[in-house]
């Protein structure tokens, strides 16, 4: 019964997030913004709906170690599985923004994370203000810095929806969202009480994952279309939406405490190691490309991330 709980949970988290996203992306080719920015700022935060819903469920349900293992563990998901299998699909270029501004910020959110963490295990609403002040200091940027210097790869594929199908669209997938939502944590937390687990190995396996899966098909999408810019900036943008924004808003609302040591001792040291080595990754080539030999590197990494976990 639990397991059909998580994945009625997962399915509704997929389609409210996929009907989200398709909402998202139809008002902003009304509002003509380019797709870098699409995908750094409105399909990153779309795909990132399933994580910001499940982690304030959890918090305000007082399962703290869910709404953070859910953060972490989707992060290592998005860089170690989804940008993985992406890539064993097809090469990806790297552009110059990737290392100058996205890896940089995507950086200094993970350690901002451990640093509130690291004092006192609690991450109190004001350090949930600063993180999302931050991200609209970084949208800022974006939309001021970043919109001149982007061509459209494809704008043929582009096909506005008329508003009514946006509207439709957006209530759609908020109603997902939530309703997955809700199966999902009900389901995950009775399943961790069941077998005598932790609610943060849950979380940063089975909830992670399945809270990712809006990434990876946003993703593949985007390698199948040959449009890597939505690809690799849907993924470094969801990693810093899901800190700035998801645990942000999340704190806001409730503070998220640690209850499970391993989440500090363990499983942020994954998601700043496994997003440190990106960078390594792409200088190491030296065409400043990503291919199916990074790919499989960081599916096997993530792989002994899930086996040290379990």
């Amino acid at each position: 019964m639990n397991f059909l709980l998580i994945i009625g949970g997962l399915i509704l988290l997929i389609l409210g997030g996929n009907w989200l996203l398709k909402s998202a992306v139809a008002l902003s080719l009304k509002l003509e913004i380019p797709k870098i920015i699409i995908g750094m700022t409105v399909v990153s935060f779309a795909t990132s709906a399933p994580e910001l819903i499940v982690s304030i469920n959890a918090a305000l349900n007082g399962s703290s170690d869910l709404a953070l293992g859910n953060v972490i563990g989707s992060n290592i998901a998005n860089l170690g599985l989804v940008l993985g299998i992406t890539l064993l699909l097809g090469s990806m270029h790297i552009t110059k923004s990737f290392y100058k501004v996205d890896w940089p910020i995507m950086m200094i959110a993970s350690a901002l994370l451990y640093l509130f963490l690291y004092t006192d295990k609690v991450i109190e609403q004001f350090e949930g203000i600063i993180l999302f002040s931050l991200l609209i200091i970084f949208l800022i940027y974006l939309l001021k810095y970043q919109k001149t210097a982007v061509i459209d790869e494809l704008p043929e594929d582009d096909v506005p929806l008329p508003i009514y199908k946006t509207v439709l669209f957006f209530v759609l997938g908020g109603l997902g969202l939530y309703g997955g939502s809700e199966l999902l944590i009900k389901g995950a937390t009775a399943l961790a009480l069941e077998y005598g687990v932790t609610e943060r190995v849950i979380a940063v396996t089975i909830v992670s994952i399945g809270t990712s899966i809006p990434e990876l098909t946003a993703s593949i999408i985007a390698v199948i279309k040959k449009e890597k810019a939505i690809s690799l900036g849907n993924l470094i943008g969801s990693n810093i939406f899901n800190v700035f924004a998801v645990l942000g808003i999340t704190s806001i609302i409730t503070p998220i405490s640690v209850t499970d040591e391993r989440l500090l001792t363990n499983d942020i040291f994954w998601m700043l190691g496994i997003s440190f080595i990106i960078l390594p990754l792409v200088f190491l080539t030296k065409r400043l490309r990503l291919s199916w030999r990074e790919g499989l590197l960081l599916i096997i990494t993530y792989c002994i991330f899930i086996y040290q976990t379990l």
